[in-house]
């Protein structure tokens, strides 16, 4: 949620002249990239992780606009695939749906179009690699499509959220492991050796806003992290990591 800074920042905490130069350059980058129009300030709140937000005076961050963008992600993907694959049962469109909106998906997106470069970090997630994490990438490309529907309305927005997905659909290898990717994953383990997936799962922030971190480990061979909303959707991200890595060994 975005915050109203409770005193003026001070003289070190403000970002520079050259700083700000740089992000609206970045906030116009992106926009071109993403082939749509957004404000510039808009853009460059949209790119604002809380982390940042904090560091400099509590300035407005981009969960807003994160909590907008998830919604019109799940409602354009979800009526593409209802009204494309008309013989499919309601199983099988949820488990696609769940594989275009999760985490993973939206950080593969976000690096396709080297989105981490551009994001707004304080210092403490800039040197942990926090413009790699996928739980970062995932809520910056959320932001922006948030930010694309209050600069440009819902058509837009619908339209760019399925120039981002299609690609995922284009490599069917790929998304049948992202349909079930425990199930993929197990199958693959089983392949290699005698070792299952094993998960643990942790949980950190308030209720009502409860974020997930999930690790897959297989014996030697692999461990990986997913983060999600819900247990299962932490799993399956981190699932889908340990199996993309696999795939890719």
């Amino acid at each position: 949620m975005s915050g109203s800074p409770s005193a003026s920042p001070s003289a070190s905490q403000r970002p520079s002249a050259s700083q700000t130069s740089t992000h609206s350059s970045s906030a116009v980058d992106i926009a071109a990239m993403l082939g749509v129009t957004i404000g510039e300030k808009l853009c460059e709140l949209a790119l604002t992780h809380r982390s940042f937000a904090y560091e400099n005076g509590g300035i407005a961050h981009n969960e807003r606009l994160e909590f907008l963008g998830d919604s019109i992600l799940g409602q354009a993907v979800t009526v593409m695939l209802f009204t494309e694959n008309p013989t499919l049962e309601e199983g099988e469109l949820a488990k696609r749906r769940a594989a275009l909106v999760s985490t993973t998906a939206l950080a593969e997106i976000a690096r396709r179009i080297g989105l981490g470069q551009f994001i707004r970090l304080g210092n403490g997630e800039v040197l942990t690699g926090g413009r790699d994490k996928d739980s970062i990438l995932a809520d910056t490309m959320e932001a922006l499509i948030g930010a694309t529907y209050v600069s440009n309305g819902a058509d837009a927005a619908t339209e760019l959220v399925l120039r981002l997905v299609r690609p995922l659909l284009a490599d069917a290898h790929r998304f049948g492991a992202a349909m079930d990717p425990k199930t993929s994953l197990q199958e693959r383990v089983a392949k290699l050796g005698p070792d299952a997936p094993t998960y643990a799962v942790v949980a950190d922030g308030p209720d009502h806003a409860r974020v997930f971190t999930a690790t897959v480990t297989v014996g030697t061979l692999v461990s990986a992290e997913g983060v999600g909303t819900s247990k299962k959707h932490a799993e399956m991200a981190a699932a889908l990591t340990a199996w993309t890595m696999l795939d890719n060994a």
